[in-house]
């Protein structure tokens, strides 16, 4: 019995010094080594959200996944880059109406993102291609290509003949796509020794990762003394001649570079070329009050939802349900600490997962009080009902705990971002619940064990139970 009420004296020293830090960490200066403010969302702090929309249509079906995933990460890169660093980007999939692949970037405290725009619209997107060689399909593009001129010229609308003459008009007549793109490019220098088109002045020398350098050994070796065009966002900038086949995956971009333009090509290409084109379709702005609001709204109903559960609990299950409110202002303590730590971007869907998992923490208890009620009506003490209580409502509280994670993780593998912010603190909910729910509470509820009288029955009762009736059942 001593050893319990220690651990149960430490257990409330433990919760109590996790509310502290999750006090002073909010009230802390910043340069404090604990100060650990909240992390919140575009929709509690205010900001920016762009969406764009990615091109995949030249993009092999199968490396559609692996293309989107590079995509995010070369728009955080370039996001952060001016110092957005708490920029979420995001990859989602649409399926109302046409499908669409979209990025959608979230800038939190940002009003004016014009920089971030810009700078993701204006970064190039680099491409390999190999001279096409004269023949057949040469001739058949270029006779395409006069044709729809000739039927522009007649007064036949552009859309009308690409439709008419296909799909052959638009291929490049002299250069053939390779598959190596930006997407496998490891880094770009800058350099200022003479080029391998034997001009002198600032080169850009290209480093591609292993795979790149893999699709890059096989251009080259299949086509030696002929050119290979590097296209900017479309623009042939350079085309040298292959003489040799190059297995280290090194490449030299030369041209009519100045100094300055040298440098602003090497800062894009190391910030990542796109894998896929991308088009802004819509920007949003969260004011800043209208985010506080929602905010303060967010604290008020967590608040309001913990008196009313703590009310109910004291009223109905009193000592017990006091225990329970105890052990639920720890759990509230954990979670907050659990946000601030990790931290975890606190959105209002994911306030909403918060005051749910309140919810369902407290329903452990009153699965194990109501067992409890039942063991003293078959005439148990305080203690053995106590501990049959706990040890018979195990399972259904894991069930039923089981039941609500595994549907939050569906929600959070299908849901959009809103969703997956209020499934994925409702899962950290519940997990953390299970442990404050069950084991604190049946730790200090075992520490106050009373001894089996008309006064312990009374305030282990429930309801209205007055605790008369369970004592003549029980003697």
């Amino acid at each position: 019995m001593i050893k319990t009420r220690v651990w149960a004296i430490l257990l409330i020293i433990l919760g109590l010094g996790v509310g502290y830090f999750d006090y002073y960490s909010e009230v802390a200066p910043l340069s404090d080594t604990y100060s650990r403010p909240f992390k919140l969302g575009l929709d509690l702090r205010g900001g920016s959200e762009l969406v764009y929309r990615a091109d995949i249509s030249k993009i092999d079906p199968a490396q559609v996944g692996d293309a989107m995933t590079s995509l995010r990460q070369v728009i955080e890169r370039r996001v952060n880059s001016v110092g957005l660093t708490e920029a979420v980007v995001q990859t989602e999939q649409t399926t109302i109406g046409a499908q669409e692949n979209r990025l959608i970037v979230d800038i939190p405290g940002v009003m004016d993102v014009n920089q971030a725009v810009q700078l993701i619209n204006k970064t190039p997107s680099l491409e390999f291609k190999i001279e096409r060689t004269d023949g057949p399909e040469k001739q058949a593009i270029l006779k395409a290509r006069t044709d729809i001129l000739a039927a522009i010229k007649a007064g036949e609308a552009t859309s009308t003949a690409l439709a008419r003459l296909g799909a052959l008009a638009m291929e490049d007549p002299d250069f053939i796509a390779s598959g190596l793109t930006g997407q496998y490019l490891k880094k770009a220098t800058l350099q200022y020794n003479q080029g391998n088109t034997g001009t002198l002045g600032p080169t850009i020398g290209l480093e591609f990762n292993d795979e790149g350098a893999a699709k890059f050994a096989e251009i080259t070796k299949n086509n030696i003394d002929k050119m290979v065009g590097i296209f900017l966002d479309g623009e042939l900038i350079s085309a040298p001649v292959v003489r040799t086949e190059i297995p280290d995956g090194r490449a030299e971009i030369s041209g009519q570079f100045t100094t300055a333009s040298a440098k602003e090509l090497v800062r894009n290409l190391n910030l990542g070329a796109l894998p896929v084109p991308v088009t802004l379709i819509s920007t949003q702005t969260i004011g800043g009050s209208l985010g506080l609001e929602a905010y303060q709204k967010g604290l008020y109903a967590t608040l309001i939802g913990f008196l009313a559960i703590a009310i109910f609990m004291i009223v109905w299950y009193r000592f017990p349900g006091l225990i329970a409110v105890i052990s639920l202002g720890i759990y509230l303590a954990i979670m907050v600490a659990i946000f601030k730590l990790i931290p975890i971007t606190l959105t209002a869907g994911g306030i909403a997962g918060l005051i749910l998992s309140i919810g369902i923490a407290v329903d452990a208890n009153v699965l194990i009080f109501e067992r409890m009620k039942e063991e003293m009506r078959r005439g148990k003490t305080v203690a053995n009902a106590m501990a049959d209580g706990f040890a018979r409502a195990w399972t259904s509280i894991r069930d039923s705990n089981l039941s609500t994670i595994i549907s939050a993780l569906i929600l959070f593998w299908f849901g959009t971002t809103i969703i997956k912010g209020f499934s994925l603190n409702l899962i950290i909910g519940v997990l953390v619940s299970m442990v404050t729910a069950i084991t604190l509470t049946r730790t200090i509820l075992l520490a106050v064990s009373p001894s089996d009288s008309k006064f312990s029955r009374f305030f282990f009762a429930s309801g209205f139970n007055s605790g008369k009736a369970n004592e003549k059942q029980g003697a």
